[in-house]
């Protein structure tokens, strides 16, 4: 009887966030670009001041990771976005070309559900805030039941920070009576224009289903791909680093090395100089036990565990300066957890003969997980990295950079963001790094420059006419003459101006 009672409770809750999130966005609609933007400094300011205190806070609530890490992405997510999105024009008029005399004006979507991970629970809250805020929505946040009091604490500062500066009460929200049916009701709700999810992949299968449009950062099984004209010592280092970065929870981050066989050895001996074991096939397969439950979830105790922790559960022993655990592998299966994303520093290490077998070797890996995220190449040669850059199922190549700081923009200059769209092959509807331009929709304005009698005179004097990929001249039209074909145009313009 309680869990019903909660679970009506989580309705009725979401029902009165989104019909209060619905009011206080009419009137957020109505804020000039500057307005916005100076609530969007206070938050932001707000959110890196207290950056440590909530990445400590989040680490001890999950268990997840390095609270070391967590503050690096926390300051990332606050003073690097904004810094970023801070000149940004996205509501109101954004572009104008007075020659051409065309306008784009940016209008917010309206009402945004987002999901944020337990993985990265501030950096994602503290994100979606700002790029809502700044284009002029409302955001209504169901927090992930394993990191619900450290979402609850950084949305409170959120929404103090920005109600000072004259945010509409409601315009953030959140669902604190947490529920499966809660949260599907957030998403189903009418006036709920727009979904934001980042890594519940539970969640995503009720999104789609919702009607609405949706925007999914899935799951990563990034492969690196070390091509032998690669500077090895530099690519081992970036991979070691991202792979250890927060202890492998960022999706963008490598879950596999494809390296060519004429460097393999090279590539193995630099690993094992920078922290990495490789194990024994007895011991990979002890470790693989640990991966997911029976029902075929992950297993919550792995995510974001050090090397030492995983072989220690695991009862493998390792030296004290392991960073990485690596298992040698050929094949890719569903089946095979070593070919999946792995949410903590494990590797799998594939060989290949040449280039283009490493790069079917990382579609299979793709297509196995992670289609439609992330692929790291390290390379030299230029003509390698178009042809991944062409022919990979993913929405961002990394070239020569490591794959978790690279793909959110840290050490790249692709967009800062900590919500990576995976496009239609991972289930949203973008595949880029999400902005504030992603929250808007974009009205256009065009200036009459022709008159009809223009339209009709290229017709009359006979001039080249383009049809479905066929040029024939106007009078060879299969209609009889040009003055049949001056009405059908005349005839048109009208059903235009009356629709």
């Amino acid at each position: 009887m309680h869990r019903i009672d909660n679970d009506l409770l989580s309705v009725q809750e979401a029902r009165i966030l989104v019909e209060n999130a619905r009011e206080a966005q009419r009137m957020l609609a109505a804020f000039p670009q500057e307005k916005l933007d100076e609530i969007v400094r206070n938050m932001a300011e707000t959110a890196y001041k207290y950056a440590q205190e909530l990445a400590i806070m989040s680490h001890e609530e999950t268990g997840f990771g390095k609270w070391q890490d967590k503050f690096v992405k926390n300051v990332f997510a606050s003073d690097f976005l904004y810094k970023k999105i801070r000149d940004l024009k996205v509501v109101g008029v954004i572009r104008e070309d007075k020659e051409n005399k065309t306008m784009d004006i940016g209008v917010p979507v309206g009402v945004i559900v987002a999901l944020p991970p337990s993985t990265n629970p501030v950096s994602t809250t503290i994100y979606k805030t700002l790029i809502a805020i700044k284009s002029g929505n409302a955001i209504i946040f169901s927090p992930h039941p394993k990191a619900k009091k450290t979402i609850a604490k950084v949305l409170d500062l959120l929404i103090r920070a920005a109600e000072e500066n004259g945010l509409p009460r409601g315009a953030i929200g959140y669902l604190r009576t947490l529920a499966v049916d809660g949260t599907v009701a957030l998403m189903n709700h009418k006036d709920t224009s727009l979904i934001l999810i980042t890594g519940v992949s539970k969640m995503a299968r009720a999104a789609n289903t919702s009607g609405k449009q949706t925007i999914y950062g899935g799951p990563g099984n990034g492969p690196a791909f070390i091509e032998r004209s690669a500077d090895i010592r530099k690519a081992v280092a970036d991979i070691i680093v991202s792979r250890t970065f927060d202890n492998g929870i960022v999706s963008a981050s490598e879950q596999s090395i494809v390296a060519e066989a004429c460097i393999a050895d090279e590539v193995r001996q630099e690993l094992r100089e920078n922290g990495a074991y490789f194990m024994s096939g007895q011991e990979s397969e002890q470790l693989s036990k640990y991966f997911f439950r029976p029902d075929g979830g992950f297993n919550p105790e792995i995510i974001g565990k050090s090397a030492i922790e995983l072989a220690r559960q695991s009862g493998i022993c390792v030296p004290e300066d392991t960073l990485v655990l690596i298992s040698e592998q050929k094949y890719v299966s569903p089946n095979n957890p070593y070919s999946r994303e792995k949410l903590c520093p494990v590797l799998a290490f594939f060989v290949e003969k040449d280039w283009m077998n490493a790069c079917e070797k990382c579609v299979e890996l793709l297509i196995n997980e992670g289609r439609g995220h992330t692929l790291v190449i390290h390379s030299k040669n230029e003509d390698v990295i178009r042809e991944f850059a062409l022919k990979k199922p993913v929405s961002r190549v990394l070239v020569n950079t490591p794959g978790s700081l690279g793909g959110i923009g840290a050490t790249t200059n692709l967009f800062p963001a900590l919500t990576l769209g995976c496009g239609a092959a991972g289930g949203g509807f973008t595949s880029d790094n999400v902005t504030p331009m992603n929250l808007i929709n974009i009205r256009k304005v065009g200036y009459g420059v022709r008159q009809m009698e223009d339209i009709t005179k290229v017709v009359q004097t006979g001039d080249v006419v383009e049809t479905g990929g066929n040029h024939c001249s106007a009078n060879q039209s299969s209609l009889e003459s040009t003055h049949d074909l001056k009405d059908l145009l005349e005839k048109l313009l009208e059903q235009l101006k009356l629709s």
